[in-house]
């Protein structure tokens, strides 16, 4: 990722938080390049934003200056070159007393909503559906749409059980999509995180109700658990989850992927399938979060935003971790899409090009969240991260 100038950009917090994150997962030197791209247009210690001085942006470090030993001698200095940056910054500090816990965060948010998960669909009659809703609903997954979900409800400063119902809504229509996805007139794939897929275990006609049943509950669950939101809000979340899965949504994704199956595909038609089949449910996720959490108009569209962003980040990335890494490391069938000649950004673009498209993805994500509060939206700032660098 590349930091680009700009009159505005994410706190110097943020920035300490990502290269402390590629620190602690044994990458120094991603770490240092990203430290020396940040400050490279010169740096003074104060804790202000990233901001036009001169013409030019300049980071104004304060905190990371202390953490890393840096400190300036001269106060209105306004530039340092790389050179001698590298011989003063002591980047192993940076570690020690992380400002925002990520894996922490994570851990802590997929355990509630895991609890809520399994209190929302509990076994009894007819148990054979509940048993394979469950199964695929419950069979673990990293629950990054409901995670994203909770953190934009309190970026605009709702709390997490406003949040719980609906990030419980989104988990479901997401397992429902690959449910369907996963049947034999779909993509027929064998394994879904790491388990055997639903119809494998349950057949066909069973899995077609479990994910059924699971999109009617999503809505259920949100006009019946939603709590202390007032009820156009709950209208306006009703209406953008719906949205994002009907035939707007995720189902238009699939039709046109489904419909291009043995056809030359161009980067135009790739991006629709791929905004509408992943992108759609996961801007959905962050929008009602911020919608329940009480966001304005504003709050709203920047995160939309920055969600389309990561949307079609994830599904980059994807494409990326399916020609290079094995079906033991996803959890999923690997090479899948190589073997049936779709198109994938890597295919199209090339490995190291769509490499470079996620990092500017990731950039433009980053750039929305500028306008909020930088503890608040610390937790989005690290899902775009662990979005674009993840393994499986």
């Amino acid at each position: 990722m590349v930091m680009k100038d700009r009159s505005i950009g994410p706190c110097v917090y943020i920035y300490e938080t990502l290269i402390a994150s590629h620190f602690d997962k044994g990458d120094k030197t991603r770490a240092y390049h990203l430290y020396t791209e940040v400050v490279g247009k010169g740096l003074k210690p104060s804790t202000q934003w990233l901001c036009p001085v001169g013409g030019e942006s300049q980071l104004r470090l304060g905190k990371l200056l202390n953490r890393t030993g840096t400190l300036l001698k001269n106060a209105s200095a306004t530039h340092v070159p790389h050179s001698s940056l590298a011989q003063t910054i002591q980047l192993e500090q940076l570690t020690n007393k992380p400002l925002f816990q990520f894996e922490e965060y994570m851990t802590t948010k997929a355990k509630r909503v895991n609890r809520a998960l399994d209190e929302a669909v509990p076994m009894q009659q007819p148990v054979t559906i509940h048993e394979a809703m469950r199964y695929s609903l419950l069979a673990g997954g990293k629950r990054v749409r409901p995670i994203l979900c909770i953190a934009s409800c309190e970026l605009v400063g709702g709390d997490e059980s406003t949040a719980i119902p609906v990030a419980c809504a989104v988990e479901m229509i997401h397992t429902m999509s690959l449910i369907h996805d996963d049947l034999p007139c779909m993509d027929n794939d064998d394994l879904r995180r790491g388990k055997p897929t639903n119809h494998k275990v349950f057949g066909e006609e069973t899995a077609v109700l479990a994910g059924d049943a699971l999109l009617s509950l999503a809505f259920q669950h949100i006009a019946g658990r939603t709590m202390d939101v007032s009820a156009d809000r709950v209208v306006r979340a009703i209406a953008e989850l719906g949205s994002a899965v009907g035939s707007e949504g995720l189902v238009a994704g699939q039709i046109v992927d489904l419909s291009s199956a043995g056809k030359q595909v161009n980067l135009r038609e790739l991006e629709y399938i791929h905004v509408h089949k992943t992108s759609k449910l996961l801007e959905a996720a962050v929008v009602c979060g911020a919608i329940m959490g009480g966001g304005d108009v504003i709050d709203v569209e920047r995160v939309r935003k920055y969600a389309r962003c990561i949307g079609l980040l994830f599904q980059v990335v994807d494409d990326i971790l399916d020609v290079t890494k094995s079906s033991e490391e996803l959890g999923k069938t690997a090479g899948k899409d190589l073997a049936s000649d779709k198109a994938t950004y890597p295919k199209l673009m090339g490995l190291d090009k769509a490499r470079d498209f996620a990092g500017e993805l990731v950039d433009q994500a980053m750039e929305e969240l500028g306008y909020f509060d930088a503890a608040r939206a610390a937790p989005l700032y690290h899902l775009a991260n662990y979005i674009a660098y993840r393994q499986n």
